[in-house]
């Protein structure tokens, strides 16, 4: 079996924060990560990236270059890993090895994102 590897330069993923919001007495996602979404699909897309499906697991390592200096780690790596699930995996439960790394580069803010096949 071959594995399969993929390494994407995402856009930084919004905050959780701003994830889900209640308006109206109603759920909705907002713009920013509709859009976010929409610039990993296009990316995974330019990747080749064919979607590993169960039983199949997979390890991930994400890069976050803040371009500033805030925010927190843990509140852009969920974003990032659900805008990749049906992309790059079927499901994100499908992920068994997480490394996330927090890193400051003022000129180049991005994410930088590994998935390998793992089994």
């Amino acid at each position: 079996m071959m594995t399969r590897r993929y390494e994407l330069r995402l856009p930084v993923p919004p905050s959780a924060n701003r994830w889900a919001r209640l308006g109206n007495g109603h759920l909705y996602t907002p713009a920013k990560v509709l859009e976010y979404q929409a610039a990993v699909k296009v990316r995974a897309i330019v990747a080749k990236c064919v979607m590993i499906r169960p039983p199949a697991t997979v390890a991930v390592a994400m890069t976050w270059y803040r371009g500033r200096r805030s925010g927190d780690l843990d509140r852009r790596i969920g974003i990032a890993l659900d805008a990749l699930q049906g992309l790059v995996y079927e499901n994100d439960a499908q992920v068994v090895e997480l490394h996330a790394y927090r890193r400051d580069d003022r000129t180049d803010p991005r994410l930088m994102v590994t998935i390998e096949e793992v089994a």
